[in-house]
C-alpha cells in the first residue's frame, strides 16, 4: 500500500512540473511577447509549442520561460524568449521555407523556425553543443532540422540558396557568404557590432539589391571563427 502511495506522489508531482510549465510558457507568450507587439501567429504558436526548459542545462530549468537569456555551457547563451520571437517574426516565414541558422546553440530557436513550417540548417562552431543541439532535436523529431558543427561564418553552401537566414551571435559586419547564399527575395536578421553594443539588421535582396535597416538594439555573444577569434 505504501508503494501505490509513493508511486501516485511521484506521478502527481511530474503532472503538477508539466502543468507548471505549460503555465509559464503562456505567460512567457502573454506577458513578453504579445505585450511587446509580436503578433504573428505561426511564431506564438510556435513559442508556445516548444519547451523551452527542455533546451538549456537541468539546473535552469526553472528559469527557462523568464524574460532574459540563459547560459547553455562553452560560452554561449540561449537567447531572451522576446528576442527568439522577434527575429522569427521578421523573417515572415512560410511554412516549406529553407532557413540557414547560425549559432545553433541548444537548438531553441531551430525548433521554434521547425514548428514554423521551415526546413532548417543550421551551423555550430562549438562541436559538442552541435552534437547535444542534434541529439535533442531527433529525439524531439524535429526532423526538418539539419545541424553541423562549423565556422557560421561560411554559411552552409551546399544547401542554398536559402529564403531566410538567420544569425544568434555577432559579427563586426554582415559576413558576405551568407549575403551570397540568400535566395532573391530572401531576408536575413542578424546582429551586429562590437561586444559591447550591436544593431539587430534586417536584410531584404531584391532584384539583386541589398536592402538594410536596423531594427533593435541587442546583445549577443561574438560571431567566432574555429580559432575562437572574433569575426
Amino acid at each position: 500500500m505504501m508503494l501505490t502511495v509513493i508511486l501516485l506522489t511521484g506521478c502527481n508531482a511530474r503532472t503538477q512540473d508539466v502543468n507548471d510549465f505549460s503555465q509559464k510558457r503562456a505567460a512567457m507568450v502573454s506577458e513578453q511577447i504579445m505585450a511587446r507587439g509580436v503578433k504573428d501567429k505561426q511564431v506564438l504558436d510556435a513559442m508556445l509549442k516548444v519547451e523551452r526548459h527542455l533546451f538549456v542545462p537541468p539546473d535552469q530549468a526553472a528559469r527557462a520561460y523568464n524574460d532574459y537569456p540563459l547560459p547553455i555551457g562553452y560560452d554561449q547563451t540561449i537567447s531572451q524568449p522576446y528576442i527568439v520571437a522577434f527575429m522569427s517574426e521578421a523573417l515572415q516565414l512560410k511554412p516549406g521555407m529553407k532557413v540557414l541558422e547560425i549559432g545553433t546553440g541548444s537548438g531553441y530557436q531551430a525548433a521554434v523556425l521547425a514548428e514554423m513550417g521551415a526546413s532548417v540548417y543550421s551551423v555550430e562552431i562549438v562541436n559538442e553543443l552541435a552534437e547535444i543541439a542534434s541529439q535533442l532535436l531527433n529525439r524531439l523529431g524535429y526532423t526538418t532540422v539539419k545541424v553541423k558543427s562549423g565556422d557560421g561564418y561560411l554559411g552552409w553552401p551546399e544547401h542554398s540558396p536559402y529564403q531566410a537566414v538567420i544569425v544568434t551571435c555577432s559579427p563586426t559586419h554582415i559576413p558576405q557568404p551568407l549575403i551570397d547564399q540568400m535566395d532573391e527575395g530572401g531576408r536575413m536578421i542578424i546582429p551586429v557590432g562590437q561586444t559591447n553594443y550591436q544593431e539587430l539588421i534586417l536584410l531584404e535582396k531584391k532584384n539583386g539589391k541589398l536592402y538594410e535597416k536596423s531594427v533593435l538594439p541587442v546583445r549577443f555573444v561574438p560571431m567566432v571563427n574555429e580559432q575562437n577569434q572574433n569575426y
